[in-house]
C-alpha cells in the first residue's frame, strides 16, 4: 500500500471522526437541554405548589393588562368577514382611479376596516337604544304595578274558595312576617352603607375601566386588520421555523380547520341569533306582547348559547311579561318553544351548517361542561373548542388505524366482539351467538 492511500484512509478515518464526534456533542447537548427542560419545569412546579396564590395574582394581572389585547383580537376576528366583504367592491372601485396597485389596496383596506367599525357601533347604539329605554320602563312598570297586583290576588283569594278554606290567615301571616323580615333587613342594611357604597364606587370605576378597554381593544382591532397578512406570515414562519416540514403542514392545517370551526361557528351563530330576534320582534308585535323590542333582545342575545339558549333568555322575558300578563305570558312561552324548533330544524342548519361536526349529545355535553368551568363564556365557546379537540383526536384515531391496514368508518365497528391479530379481519357478535348455538347443539346430535 503506497504512502498516498495511507494518508487517504488517515484522512477518512479523521473526518468520520469528526463526524462522530460532532454527532455525540450533539447528542449530549440535547440530552442537556432536556434534563434543564425538565428540572426547570420540576422547579415551576415546586414554587407553582409553595406560591399558589402570588401565581394566580400574578395571572390575573396579566389578564387585566392583556384586556385590551384581547378584546381587540377578538374584534378583528369578527370584524374581519365584514371588512373582507366591503373590501372587494372598494379595491375594484379604487383600482380604476389610482395609478399604483398598492396605493388602491391601502385605501381600500382603510376604507373597508372604517366601515365595519362604523357597522359595529351602529349594532352597539341600537342594542342600547333597544334595551335601556325599554329596561327602565320595565322596572318602573314592575314598581308600580306589584301593589296593584299583591292586592288584587289578596282580594281574590278572600272573595274566592280559598277563604273558606282559611288560606286568608295564612297567607296574612305570611305577609305579616315578610314585611317583619323586611324592616330587619332594612334595619341591619343602614350600618353596612359604607361597604355597599364602596362596592358601588369600586363596580363604577370597574365598569368605566371595561369601557376605556374597549375603546383601546376597537384601536388594537384596527392595527391588527391593517396588518393581518403579516401577522399570518409571522405565525407561519414561526412555525416552520420549529417544526419540521411535514408537522409544520399538519399545524397549519389544524389552524385552518380551528379557523373554519370558530369562524364558520361564531359568525353563523351572530347572524342565525339576529334573525331570531328580529322574528321574535315580528311575533311579539302581532300578538301584543307587553315590552315586546325588549323581550326580543332578550331572546336574540341569549340564542348565541347553542341549544339552551333559547330556554335561558325565556326566563327573564316571561317574568317581565307575566307581571302585566299572565295570559300574554303563556302565549310568550308557546311562540318560544316554537321559534326553538323553527330555529332548530331550519334556520340553524341553513346558516351553521354542519360548521362543527359534532352530534347533538356532544354539543350538550360540551356546553355543560364549559359552562360549569368557564360561566357564559364556556357556553358560548365550549362548542366549537370541543370541536376542535374532537377533530385532532379523530385524526390522530384515522392516522393509527390507518398506519394497521383497518377500516376506518366508525359503523363498521359497531357489531365487533373482536379483531383477528393477523389477518386483521373483524368478528361480529351474530358469529359468536352461531358458533356457541352449534356447539350446544353438537352434544344433542351425538346423543
Amino acid at each position: 500500500m503506497s504512502s498516498l492511500e495511507k494518508e487517504n484512509i488517515t484522512q477518512e478515518e479523521q473526518e468520520e471522526r469528526k463526524k462522530l464526534g460532532r454527532q455525540q456533542n450533539l447528542l449530549l447537548l440535547k440530552i442537556g437541554v432536556m434534563l434543564f427542560i425538565a428540572f426547570s419545569g420540576c422547579i415551576m412546579v415546586y414554587f407553582r405548589m409553595r406560591r399558589r396564590e402570588g401565581l394566580a395574582d400574578g395571572f390575573s394581572k396579566l389578564l387585566q393588562a392583556a384586556q385590551p389585547i384581547i378584546i381587540g383580537l377578538a374584534l378583528a376576528y369578527i370584524l374581519n368577514p365584514v371588512m373582507k366583504f366591503l373590501e372587494k367592491p372598494l379595491l375594484v372601485f379604487f383600482g380604476k382611479r389610482c395609478k399604483k396597485k398598492d396605493q388602491a389596496a391601502k385605501l381600500a383596506r382603510a376604507f373597508a376596516i372604517t366601515g365595519s367599525i362604523i357597522f359595529l357601533l351602529v349594532i352597539l347604539t341600537l342594542l342600547i337604544w333597544a334595551v335601556a329605554p325599554a329596561l327602565v320602563t320595565s322596572v318602573a312598570s314592575l314598581i308600580d304595578t306589584m301593589p296593584g297586583s299583591v292586592s288584587k290576588f289578596i282580594a281574590t283569594i278572600q272573595n274566592g274558595r280559598f277563604g273558606k278554606l282559611e288560606v286568608t290567615g295564612r297567607i296574612s301571616e305570611f305577609l305579616t312576617s315578610l314585611t317583619d323580615e323586611l324592616e330587619k333587613w332594612i334595619t341591619a342594611l343602614i350600618p353596612q352603607a359604607q361597604t355597599y357604597i364602596v362596592q358601588f364606587t369600586s363596580g363604577v370605576i370597574s365598569v368605566v375601566r371595561g369601557l376605556l378597554n374597549f375603546v383601546i381593544g376597537i384601536i388594537v382591532a384596527v392595527y391588527v386588520l391593517m396588518i393581518k397578512e403579516r401577522l399570518i406570515g409571522q405565525m407561519k414562519k414561526m412555525v416552520y421555523a420549529v417544526c419540521k416540514p411535514t408537522a409544520g403542514n399538519i399545524v397549519l392545517e389544524t389552524m385552518h380547520k380551528a379557523d373554519e370551526i370558530f369562524g364558520g361557528f361564531i359568525i353563523g351563530k351572530i347572524v342565525d341569533s339576529a334573525i331570531i330576534g328580529v322574528i321574535c320582534y315580528i311575533g311579539c308585535s302581532i300578538l301584543r306582547i307587553p315590552d315586546a323590542l325588549l323581550v326580543s333582545v332578550i331572546i336574540g342575545v341569549t340564542n348565541i348559547i347553542p341549544a339552551f339558549g333559547p330556554f335561558i333568555g325565556a326566563v327573564p322575558a316571561v317574568f317581565l311579561v307575566i307581571i302585566q300578563s299572565p295570559w300574554h305570558a303563556l302565549y310568550l312561552v308557546i311562540f318560544i318553544i316554537v321559534l326553538q324548533q323553527v330555529d332548530g330544524n331550519i334556520i340553524g342548519p341553513k346558516i351553521l351548517g354542519s360548521s362543527t361536526g359534532l352530534t347533538s349529545f356532544w354539543v350538550m355535553f360540551a356546553i355543560l361542561i364549559g359552562g360549569g368551568m368557564f360561566g357564559f363564556l364556556g357556553m358560548l365557546l365550549g362548542v366549537p373548542v370541543f370541536a376542535m379537540i374532537y377533530y385532532i383526536i379523530r385524526r390522530l384515531v384515522n392516522h393509527s388505524i390507518k398506519k394497521k391496514a383497518m377500516p376506518m368508518e366508525t359503523d363498521a365497528y359497531v357489531r365487533v366482539s373482536a379483531v383477528d391479530a393477523k389477518t386483521r379481519s373483524f368478528q361480529y357478535f351474530e358469529e359468536e351467538e352461531e358458533k356457541t348455538g352449534s356447539q350446544k347443539e353438537e352434544p344433542k346430535a351425538k346423543k
